[in-house]
């Protein structure tokens, strides 16, 4: 076991800004998210960051500057306005570089080519597909508490036993994804945002990723479902139809973001009322609302902590400085959403009654807004009432200090969440 996926190995602290400098560097280990997030916020709407592999970037780090910024049509995602790029300055084997330059999707175009996919998604993840995915969620969600329920001790490690299978459930049976693959692609996803990822894998885990999403995709077209890639295959617009090859990246961007996102949320949400037992008792108690605990969890742990990456055509004012054109820009929503100037000098508090919650972008903003955002309220809104009807003595079975967060700069994931049960 290697100290990249040994969570018990000694980790270095969260570098600070060099005397003489602003420049934040990122964590790859992610230490102290929250003391991260308050440098990035105290140096301004803009902060010059440099990510895990040495690679300096921009980060706009406070809510109304990201919201401009998300709707700028100066900020593009081709890579190759990204003057590094063009230098060759970035690695090809780079641990991050499959979130920087992934294959083409909606996620990865601007304008007319971004409103096509974009159409043509849409149509195959409509409201009623996502509503229809209730009754499934409920299912799992009941058939992974029973196993809960059923494990030996009064403790257990609740991400691994419910806030990760279910997701990754639910993603499977939305996407028609074969369950025996969901091992595999555990490992994959791991190795896909991991800041420790070896370089001679990068390659290899992205190669890995498409063909199996390719494999899918194709066998969808021989025998076609009532799933998303189904959809997906079958979906046009005006005679267009999406491409094999935007069918793949699509999907994997799909299955990527609409498992690690629910994850977060979910883990994130019972941590935030295990640490705040006040707030637990108004959800426990009716006197307030499970979708007011999602919404607050969003804003204050947002499930997405950084999202790579926008280029900039021209140089762009952002408040006293300037994001220089050819330069990189990411999105760091963990600062963002607990910015003083969006949400009051409450903002660093979790607060379920906060009458601006739900003010957050923590699925985005603008054109490039979160398309899986409904089925992660859903789920969490099934899972959280659930879990906690179920086993409403829940609680942290370690002090909240000792969680640790796993090496991805993009997410704010643990480890494990070890729990009593209560019962």
């Amino acid at each position: 076991m290697t100290a990249a996926t040994d969570p018990t190995a000694p980790r270095p602290t969260a570098p600070h800004p060099a005397a003489g400098t602003d420049r934040i560097h990122l964590d790859p280990f992610v230490s102290d998210l929250d003391g991260e997030s308050a440098a990035l916020r105290a140096a301004g709407p803009l902060a010059a960051v440099t990510l895990p592999g040495g690679v300096d970037v921009w980060a706009v780090t406070h809510h109304a500057e990201a919201k401009k910024l998300l709707t700028d049509p100066r900020l593009v995602k081709d890579i190759n306005v990204w003057g590094a790029w063009q230098r060759g300055e970035i690695a090809p084997d780079w641990p991050l570089i499959g979130l920087a330059n992934p294959p083409r999707s909606m996620l990865t175009v601007d304008g007319a080519d971004h409103r096509r996919l974009r159409t043509l998604v849409a149509q195959a993840l409509t409201p009623r597909r996502v509503e229809h995915m209730r009754e499934r969620i409920t299912e799992l969600t009941d058939s992974l508490l029973d196993r809960v329920a059923a494990e030996p001790g009064d403790t257990v490690d609740l991400k691994a036993l419910f806030a990760y299978p279910l997701p990754m459930y639910v993603i499977a049976d939305l996407m028609g994804l074969p369950e025996e693959r969901l091992p595999r692609l555990k490992v994959l996803f791991e190795k896909f945002f991991s800041t420790q990822t070896p370089p001679e894998e990068v390659v290899a885990t992205l190669t890995e990723l498409a063909a199996i999403m390719a494999e899918t995709v194709a066998h969808k077209r021989e025998n076609p479902g009532n799933d998303l890639t189904s959809a997906l295959v079958q979906a046009s617009e005006g005679g267009d139809r999406l491409t094999d090859e935007e069918i793949v990246s699509t999907l994997q961007l799909m299955v990527a973001a609409g498992h690690e996102t629910t994850i977060s949320l979910i883990v994130n949400a019972v941590v935030n009322l295990s640490t705040h037992p006040e707030q637990r008792e108004l959800v426990l108690s009716g006197k307030a609302e499970w979708p007011a605990v999602i919404e607050e969890t969003l804003r204050w742990s947002t499930p997405t902590s950084h999202v790579l990456i926008r280029f900039a055509t021209e140089d762009v004012p952002v408040g006293d400085k300037v994001l220089p054109a050819g330069d990189a820009l990411i999105v760091s929503y963990a600062a963002i959403g607990r910015d003083e100037q969006a949400h009051g000098p409450t903002a660093g508090e979790f607060d379920i009654t906060r009458e601006t919650a739900g003010r957050h972008i923590s699925f985005g903003h603008g054109p490039h807004v979160c398309p899986g955002a409904a089925l992660s309220r859903l789920e969490a809104g099934v899972a959280l009432p659930a879990l906690y009807a179920r086993f409403p003595g829940l609680d942290l079975a370690v002090p909240a200090g000792e969680l640790r967060n796993k090496p991805v700069v993009t997410q704010n994931d643990l480890y494990e969440l070890p729990v009593r049960l209560g019962t």
